[in-house]
C-alpha cells in the first residue's frame, strides 16, 4: 500500500503534467545549492518550472495519465522542468546551463506526448524564440507584398515611359 507522502507526490505531478507542453528531465547531481538555484531562476525566466519527483512515482503518474514512456531516462537523480509556455525557451535556458555547468545533464524528456532524446532536446534549443520566428513571418510577407506591388507598378510606368519616348521621336 502506498504511503500518503507517496499519493501527495502523485497528485502533484498529475497537477503538473496536465496541459504541459513539454517535459524535460535532467541530472542535477553534483550541483551545489546556489547553482540549483541559479538553474531553477533560469528555467524560471524561460515561463517554465523545475520540480524534484521520484521517478518509480513519475513512471506510475505517465503510465497513469496514458502518457509516453520515459522509462529509459527516469533512472538515477532526474529532476523535471515542466514547460507550459514557450517550448524553445526552456529547452534554451536547460541547455544553456550545462554548457556553463557540466555537472548538469539533460536526459532528454516529452514534447507533445511524444519521447524526446537529449540530442532533440539540443536542436530545439537551437531554435529561434517565438517573437523572433514572428518576425521573420512578417519580414517574408512583407517582402513578398513590396514585391508584388513594385511589379504592379511597373506595368502602367514602363507604359508611360513608352509613351513619353514616343512622343519625344515624334516631336524630333
Amino acid at each position: 500500500m502506498p504511503n500518503a507522502r507517496n499519493i501527495e507526490m502523485m497528485e502533484n505531478i498529475k497537477a503538473d503534467l496536465d496541459g504541459v507542453k513539454a517535459v524535460w528531465v535532467v541530472d542535477a547531481c553534483g550541483l551545489t545549492v546556489k547553482e540549483v538555484e541559479g538553474l531553477r531562476r533560469a528555467v524560471r525566466e524561460a515561463g517554465a518550472v523545475m520540480k524534484v519527483y521520484k521517478n518509480t512515482v513519475m513512471k506510475k503518474a505517465l503510465a497513469e495519465l496514458d502518457m509516453v514512456n520515459m522509462d529509459s531516462i527516469l533512472e538515477g537523480p532526474s529532476a523535471f522542468v515542466f514547460c507550459n509556455g514557450d517550448v524553445a525557451a526552456a529547452a534554451k535556458a536547460v541547455t544553456e546551463f550545462a554548457k556553463e555547468n557540466k555537472k548538469l545533464e539533460v536526459k532528454g524528456g516529452m514534447m507533445d506526448n511524444s519521447f524526446v532524446s537529449a540530442n532533440q532536446v539540443a536542436d530545439i534549443a537551437s531554435l529561434p524564440s517565438k517573437e523572433v520566428l514572428m518576425a521573420q513571418i512578417a519580414g517574408a510577407i512583407s517582402g513578398v507584398a513590396r514585391g508584388l506591388a513594385v511589379c504592379i507598378n511597373g506595368v502602367p510606368s514602363g507604359l508611360a515611359r513608352a509613351l513619353q519616348q514616343l512622343a519625344d521621336q515624334k516631336a524630333a
